[in-house]
């Protein structure tokens, strides 16, 4: 009687969560729809045709080039500048600076796949995901082409700023590696044309919410056979085998290059793909196993913190404990997407019947959390070696920052209260980027510091 009573607790909060999570999606679509669908109204009244909302991912932004431009990169489920019309993910702090880039990657690709892809965005060219991967993987090695990248002069004379959200992060750690072993063909690349990288919620060291979702704790690949990434699954694949051009000009995963469209792989096809014996789900190469914490683990045994970069990370939680127990900090402030994630998170015990993912891990350290990833796991890489690190209280004690040391802050916040709505933040939102971009700008440089549009005439 006990069993089947657990059995259908679990089935209500997967419908629970399931519809929680539907109706988020269905909410930012349609606003971004509205949006639009309002300002092309607006603009035909007035008789102006805006392009505003169309940003073509082929071509370069103006700018003062004698800046290195700050890119950000957004996290799952994310998109970029010319995606969700004029929706921003980071919810419009972009115009907070001049020379500020969005890329729109894959929103449910590997972070491997993702890293390429954001080499090509800047440097221009057809994506090349790579022979040795593509083949084991079982994808098209080539993707979409930018005709010029949108800062082709990019190199270590002419190195960029990254600010990655959430599994962002992680990309931007894989591309410098990448860079440091000059994985991109044709290219004389190195480690060093990466100035900095700020980490907003980084997914540095996998997630328990990973397993709360879906994922296996015994390996950290495969997936339960109910749960709610199954039906994120069954989603993405009907989504990109439908292949409908306008809806994913608006909206895409990133799947293309596996070929999942129904031009190319037909009704058994498409069977194939959900029966899990083809597809990015069938060979693992997409963005969940690299987020629990052995697919953490996978990635950082090749991962290095270089000694020229500058790094801070901002890691964000909304728990505090109560005579020895973890709870949520604050129901009225923690988004209601995140809610019941926040709870199960701090509460997360590794099955006692599976092997630990690491040797030492303790469900206590793991307690803490945003409610999508752990506050131990944003703070700086620590898996399976702890890199170099060290606390901050305030900002302030960040003036003059020394390269190759991660510098972490915790902040009280849920995972998305920096983004997609700037009104959630308030003051909090303005007073977070002001400083990453003045950070930028002014405390982080190799040679003699840049010269500030507003210092010019001085």
């Amino acid at each position: 009687m006990l069993r089947i009573w657990i059995h259908f607790l679990q089935w209500i909060e997967l419908c629970v969560s399931s519809a929680v999570h539907l109706l988020y999606g269905f909410y930012i679509f349609s606003s971004a729809l509205a949006g639009d669908l309002s300002q092309f109204t607006s603009a035909f009244h007035s008789g102006q045709c805006s392009s505003a909302t169309a940003v073509s991912g082929d071509n370069a932004w103006p700018g003062d080039k004698s800046l290195p431009p700050i890119v950000l990169i957004h996290g799952i489920f994310g998109f970029g500048q010319g995606k969700l019309g004029g929706l921003s993910y980071f919810a419009g702090a972009e115009k907070k600076d001049d020379r500020v880039l969005v890329p729109d990657l894959g929103s449910l690709t590997s972070i491997h796949d993702r890293a390429r892809e954001l080499f090509y965005y800047l440097k221009g060219g057809r994506v090349d995901y790579g022979e040795e991967h593509s083949e084991a993987y079982g994808h098209s090695r080539f993707g979409r082409t930018y005709k010029r990248g949108h800062y082709p002069e990019w190199d270590e004379n002419h190195p960029v700023h990254f600010v990655g959200h959430s599994a962002g992060a992680q990309v931007v750690r894989v591309l410098q590696q990448m860079l440091a072993d000059m994985a991109f063909e044709g290219y004389e690349t190195t480690e060093n044309w990466i100035l900095s990288l700020t980490s907003l919620s980084g997914a540095f060291n996998g997630t328990t919410r990973a397993y709360l979702d879906g994922m296996n704790p015994g390996d950290g690949r495969s997936m339960k056979p109910i749960c709610l990434l199954q039906i994120c699954r069954i989603g993405s694949i009907v989504y990109d085998w439908l292949d409908i051009p306008w809806l994913k000009s608006y909206y895409n995963f990133g799947f293309d290059h596996f070929n999942m469209s129904w031009r190319k792989i037909g009704i058994w096809g498409l069977v194939d793909c959900l029966l899990g014996n083809t597809g990015p789900f069938a060979s693992g190469d997409w963005i969940l196993p690299d987020l629990t914490i052995q697919g953490s683990i996978r990635l950082n045994r090749s991962l290095h913190t270089f000694p020229d970069t500058y790094y801070f990370s901002y890691a964000t939680k909304r728990t505090r404990k109560i005579k020895g127990v973890t709870i949520p900090s604050s129901i009225l402030q923690i988004h209601p997407l995140l809610l019941l994630r926040v709870f199960q998170m701090s509460q997360w015990r590794h099955p006692v019947n599976v092997s630990p993912p690491y040797k030492g891990y303790r469900d206590d350290d793991w307690e803490d959390n945003d409610g999508a990833l752990n506050t131990v796991s944003m703070t700086h890489p620590r898996l399976p070696i702890e890199h170099p690190s060290c606390f901050v209280q305030s900002d302030s004690e960040c003036q003059t920052l020394q390269p190759g040391i991660w510098y972490y802050k915790i902040v009280e916040a849920d995972h998305i209260y920096f983004v997609i709505s700037r009104e959630r933040a308030g003051v909090q939102f303005d007073l977070m980027y002001d400083t990453i971009f003045e950070r930028c700008r002014k405390h982080v440089f190799r040679k003699t510091p840049p010269t500030l549009p507003n210092q010019i005439h001085q």
